[in-house]
């Protein structure tokens, strides 16, 4: 069975049929959630399917008018994901979208077989390091493969357009659209903030929002704050907001030998994280890859300093020194001395949270996002080049 509905729109309209694995609470997902929603509200007919079937963020999708497919029985493994893979063509023979991007590699693999022999625009997002080929044997060289039938390849950092020009995508079809959030026009207060979160008025709070994989760093962080517990002032805290993927209980009995299990929330996942960032005074992301973190935006867009690792395009987004720290990957020490140069220091860290406030809204406003993704699609139904023509660079964002 299929759950969607059809759309009203005439063929005047482009048509866009998004695809990706699933539509759970991470990054990518709730990028395409706010991007196919801005979009709708601009006029085109934007439509989302998902390989594997509902998902937390599939209501938002529908509430802002997205129809969303998926298969209302699907069946677990190899079998599910044929199953997936023939309701996917016949929706793109029925559907027959202008534009088919595909977000994702499980989405890419999939959509790519299921429509080589459908007439429309191929578009791919990769959105973050190819670290993940490694894991899956053929990956590789099937996405290698895939790249010379899109007509348009989109990263969105710099690090992930280099990795792709390495892998033949040919420069004239390749495009870089950074992630954009949106700036509240009205965020709630700190006081506010902290009182709904029964946090201290006077306590120093660190927030890290990041699914708990290992590939994000935690252990790192943990071992970061063991290091320099003797030096924060008396009542900080850090807060941990996301999902849970397994490695929980290990991280929980790790900061429990540090001696610092009082001074962590492990808030899980929730569907807004802006009370979270309001109460915060600075925010952190130790991950070891990355694409372009949307977390890292979302706090700079609540004016805290970040202190990132120097790891996909986190240093595109944070200028060391200037709204933030950037340091090396896997290096606790490094991470630690950052963090207490911030905690010591009120005064600068409230000047960087300014500066990365300004950044965000002078280069990656969701606003400027979505425009972009729209132009991208007006030219390719309309035929023309895609996003960067030969020899431009890759200035786009």
């Amino acid at each position: 069975m299929i759950d969607g509905t059809a759309a009203t729109n005439g063929r005047s309209v482009i048509r866009v049929l998004a695809v990706i694995g699933q539509l759970d609470v991470g990054g990518a997902e709730k990028h395409l959630v706010r991007v196919m929603s801005s979009l709708r509200t601009r006029g085109l007919d934007v439509r989302v399917f998902a390989l594997k079937g509902g998902g937390a963020l599939a209501p938002a999708l529908q509430g802002a008018g997205v129809p969303v497919y998926f298969h209302t029985h699907r069946r677990p493994g190899l079998l599910g994901v044929l199953q997936a893979a023939c309701l996917l063509r016949r929706v793109v023979q029925r559907e027959r979208p202008d534009v088919l991007h595909f977000f994702l590699p499980a989405a890419y693999l999939v959509g790519s077989v299921c429509s080589a022999t459908v007439r429309t625009k191929r578009v791919m997002s990769r959105r973050s390091l190819a670290t993940y080929q490694a894991r899956y044997p053929g990956v590789r060289a099937a996405e290698r493969l895939l790249h010379r039938h899109m007509d348009a390849v989109l990263a969105n950092s710099r690090a992930v357009a280099a990795e792709l020009l390495a892998e033949g995508v040919p420069h004239e079809r390749l495009g870089l659209i950074h992630n954009g959030v949106a700036i509240p026009a009205a965020a709630p207060g700190r006081d506010d903030a902290r009182a709904r979160l029964a946090i201290a008025e006077g306590a120093l709070v660190m927030v890290c929002v990041a699914n708990l994989i290992p590939y994000k760093g935690h252990r790192d962080l943990l071992a970061a704050l063991e290091r320099i517990r003797d030096r924060l002032p008396g009542d900080w805290l850090l807060l941990l907001v996301g999902r849970d993927d397994g490695i929980g209980a290990a991280l929980q009995s790790q900061a429990a030998r540090a001696g610092i299990a009082a001074h962590i929330r492990w808030v899980g996942s929730v569907g807004n994280v802006i009370d979270y960032l309001a109460a915060a005074d600075i925010g952190v992301l130790a991950s070891h890859e990355e694409g372009f973190s949307n977390a890292i935006l979302e706090g700079m867009s609540a004016g805290l300093s970040m202190v990132v690792t120097d790891v996909g395009g986190n240093a595109e987004a944070v200028v060391d020194g200037e709204c933030g720290r950037v340091v090396p990957a896997q290096a606790p020490a490094e991470l630690g001395a950052a963090l207490l140069e911030f905690a010591l220091d009120p005064a600068r860290r409230a000047a960087c949270g300014e500066r990365a406030r300004a950044r965000v809204a002078g280069h990656f406003s969701e606003a400027r996002c979505i425009e972009l993704y729209r132009e991208l699609y007006r030219r390719l139904a309309e035929g023309v080049s895609p996003v960067i023509p030969p020899g431009a660079g890759l200035d786009l964002a």
